[in-house]
């Protein structure tokens, strides 16, 4: 990834589990005019900690960063690792928290599925929690969901699920957040819902939140205008 200055701010756009680029298609096009948009893959890496490595030794000196679920997780990471670089933070349907015992056994459950060859089934059974139950009608939405999740595969499927599963308590540290944070969540997401983004705006100093109506766990692909609206303020405030 080139650190080429563009007289833009840099916006690294972290996907969720197991997304790729596409959730982010929407602000990549519409957000180029006040930012350069870079969408990092991360199912290659199998800790939330190589996966902040990979953004900073990619990313240019400065940067402004955007993290959707498991994305929130590496954003929140990279603030501990190197909040000097860090100018601006979003953090969209995810939660500051550790995986509980509860949802670790789910996870280890779902993997051991996807690699008996049963991967298909995993992720569309994963639909339901992921996007508001209106888009499951929705079959353009539904494919292009679930073709990101395929070309993640299984090993990139497991590979997030353990880093994931391995996560830190993040609510320490977020008082020392200090750089202007965007924290957004669907009304309906049922994964990481409202009060956990609560949590987080009332501890970081300089957070808005912003809870998106008629909307799941996916924001940036479910309610796009909404999400982009948002994170334009968001970069162009001072």
């Amino acid at each position: 990834m080139s650190s080429i200055s563009t007289g833009r701010p840099t916006l690294i756009l972290l996907p969720g589990m197991p997304l790729d680029a596409a959730l982010w298609d929407h602000q990549v096009r519409h957000l180029d005019e006040v930012a350069d948009p870079r969408v990092m893959e991360l199912a290659d890496c199998d800790s939330i900690a190589a996966m902040a490595d990979k953004v900073l030794a990619q990313a240019p000196d400065r940067f402004a960063v955007a993290g959707l679920s498991m994305g929130g997780y590496v954003a929140l990471e990279l603030l501990r690792r190197a909040p000097e670089r860090v100018e601006r933070l979003a953090l969209l349907d995810t939660n500051a928290r550790p995986d509980t015992a509860e949802a670790t056994a789910a996870r280890r459950e779902a993997v051991a599925l996807a690699r008996q060859g049963r991967y298909g089934q995993v992720i569309r059974a994963a639909l339901p929690r992921l996007i508001h139950p209106d888009r499951l009608a929705d079959d353009s939405f539904v494919r292009s969901v679930l073709a990101q999740m395929e070309r993640v595969g299984v090993d990139g499927y497991a590979r997030e699920q353990q880093a994931i599963i391995n996560r830190v308590d993040s609510r320490p540290g977020l008082a020392a957040i200090r750089c202007p944070t965007l924290v957004i969540c669907g009304r309906q997401d049922i994964l990481t819902p409202p009060a956990l983004h609560e949590e987080m705006a009332d501890a970081l100093p300089a957070a808005r939140l912003v809870l998106i109506e008629d909307c799941g766990h996916l924001s940036a692909m479910e309610q796009p205008q909404a999400v982009t609206a948002l994170m334009r303020d968001w970069l162009l405030r001072g």
